[in-house]
């Protein structure tokens, strides 16, 4: 039954935000509400996806990791402890399920030089806006190239996440929920610091 309950019970999940929400849909989607569990999906195979991606999978394989993760999920509806720390569940095992499947024969999807892509034929020329548009997205992930690993996946995480997620963020981090956002400060600031270095700016 997916009916929206009376005022005196609890908030419907489709009312509430964060781990709350994400709380509420685990409980529904055990109780066998089909929306509750698309919705879990919805919002947060992005996260999935982005972890997936961050530890250096191919599409392919982090496609592969993303349907894995999802329908362990499906068979452990019952067994995850926490209902408000599904996000960081999920991190978790994401990460555990990427680095299986990050074996030498993993598919790499290899960055285009600059000389491959001056190579590349076009039938128009690039439009000056798209142009600066492209130098400042280089100079950018170059300068977060630079930054500490630990920096790289803070800021991935945090920045599609969300500071409604940071408790996820800690707990797949192992930091101190209090730590994260000066932490987050400290790398935005190093990466701007370095992304003037490359010629950006600030």
């Amino acid at each position: 039954m997916t009916g929206r309950p009376t005022a005196s019970a609890s908030p419907h999940w489709a009312e509430l935000t964060g781990h709350d929400r994400h709380a509420a849909c685990l409980l529904a989607a055990r109780a066998g509400d089909r929306e509750a569990l698309d919705a879990l999906v919805v919002e947060l195979t992005p996260l999935v996806w982005h972890v997936a991606r961050g530890q250096g999978l191919g599409r392919t394989e982090a496609e592969d990791v993303v349907q894995t993760v999802w329908l362990n999920l499906l068979r452990n509806l019952h067994k995850v402890s926490e209902p408000k720390a599904l996000a960081g569940w999920l991190i978790t095992t994401t990460r555990r399920a990427a680095r299986r499947g990050n074996g030498p024969t993993a598919d790499r999807e290899e960055p285009l030089t600059d000389d491959a892509a001056a190579m590349v034929p076009t039938e128009q020329g690039l439009p000056e806006p798209e142009a600066v548009r492209n130098d400042r997205d280089r100079r950018l992930w170059s300068a977060f190239r630079q930054l500490p690993q630990r920096c790289q996946e803070l800021l991935r995480l945090t920045v599609l996440a969300g500071r409604a997620e940071y408790r996820a963020v800690a707990e797949a981090l192992r930091m101190p929920r209090g730590s994260i956002g000066p932490t987050r400060g400290r790398c935005l600031n190093l990466l701007r610091s370095l992304f003037a270095t490359e010629g950006g700016s600030p």
